[in-house]
């Protein structure tokens, strides 16, 4: 009996066995014919939004009136019919007095940008075009807050933020830089340049310092006898490389190239804030806002919320943002841009 039953039991397994490899199977094709599928919809999406529609535009938005709509949502509820409808009549009433102002162009402008950083900075695209649609627009007794969060990044595309902030500058146009979360390396070579640095109690400033690093293959490379080649013209074309033999030499180079770049960075801290004693904050460290004020690297501590909202009565606050579609290079830095970048 225990004879005749083994063959059975054994066909019995390879059923199993094949019944699983075909569902396997069965299910790498649906996953790959998915994928496919996916990245044909992106293309299509892709295709369809480069051919219809304007992908770049200049949007305002008066923050005065977004402010007190808030305001009144909450009023409506906590405040009596009657009580509201008189604040309501006063307000009327107030804004017609600012309608006449803005016609005589009478009324201070404030206005509102963001710059959310990443390690390429590639809002910097943005911040260009808000700035220059500011320039030709604003007067002396204008006002521009930057709300700044940038944790640093490459040095060139930061240094070119940092110079359209001066554009500003150069034309009279006061700029008031916010920190409510970080302005460190790149980020704080942008917001140095301001007529006044605001920072939250906690926020994160500094970090004046300069870095490179890279990781080197070359001996697992020879472990696997594999040879790398590199042929370069001009001595310091190359110093530190990825996959070949660095050298002394190379390394003494990059760290000099290193401390030029440090120097021009704290050349421009001292050019426009001198009250910042260098050799103290020159480290490479960063500080919270409240040891950034005793350092001189802000001049006062407080959010962008009430610094605004402090402001509603004396400006008319306008919210300027140039939206354009970001690249897929941008939305990848971008998101790895917190996980990458080194305060």
């Amino acid at each position: 009996m225990l004879t005749e039953c083994l063959p059975a039991t054994t066909w019995g397994y390879k059923q199993v066995e094949n019944l699983f490899a075909d569902y396997g199977l069965f299910l790498a094709k649906l996953l790959t014919g998915l994928i496919l599928a996916v990245v044909a919809l992106v293309l299509v999406l892709s295709v369809s939004r480069r051919g219809g529609g304007h992908q770049e535009e200049l949007k305002v938005e008066r923050l005065n009136d977004k402010l007190e709509q808030l305001g009144n949502r909450l009023r409506s509820a906590v405040e009596s019919k009657e009580v509201f409808k008189k604040r309501l009549k006063a307000q009327k009433k107030a804004h017609k007095q600012e309608g006449k102002a803005a016609e005589d162009d009478a009324a201070a402008r404030m206005f509102v940008l963001d710059f959310k950083g990443d390690i390429r900075a590639s809002a910097t695209t943005s911040l260009r075009n808000e700035i220059s649609a500011i320039i030709a627009t604003a007067t002396a007794k204008d006002k521009v807050v930057l709300r700044l969060e940038n944790p640093g990044g490459t040095v060139h595309e930061h240094g070119l933020a940092a110079s359209q902030l001066i554009r500003l500058k150069d034309r009279d146009i006061e700029l008031v830089v916010v920190v409510d979360k970080v302005a460190a390396s790149g980020g704080y070579l942008m917001a140095c340049v301001a007529n006044q640095i605001i920072a939250a109690p906690f926020a994160i400033v500094g970090s004046i310092g300069v870095l490179a690093q890279l990781p080197n293959f070359n001996r697992l490379l020879k472990e696997k006898g594999i040879d790398f080649e590199q042929i370069a013209a001009g001595r310091y074309k190359r110093t530190l490389t990825l996959f070949g033999e660095n050298t002394s030499e190379g390394r003494e180079k990059l760290q000099a190239e290193l401390e030029e770049v440090h120097a021009l960075f704290k050349e421009q801290i001292s050019r426009h804030r001198p009250q910042v004693d260098l050799n103290t904050v020159a480290t490479g460290e960063h500080w919270y806002g409240s040891q950034a004020l005793e350092l001189k690297l802000v001049d006062e501590l407080g959010t962008s919320d009430d610094y605004l909202m402090a402001a509603v009565d004396d400006y008319q606050i306008f919210h300027v943002s140039f939206q354009r579609k970001r690249t897929l290079p941008e939305r990848l830095f971008g998101g790895a841009a917190s996980l990458l970048a080194g305060y």
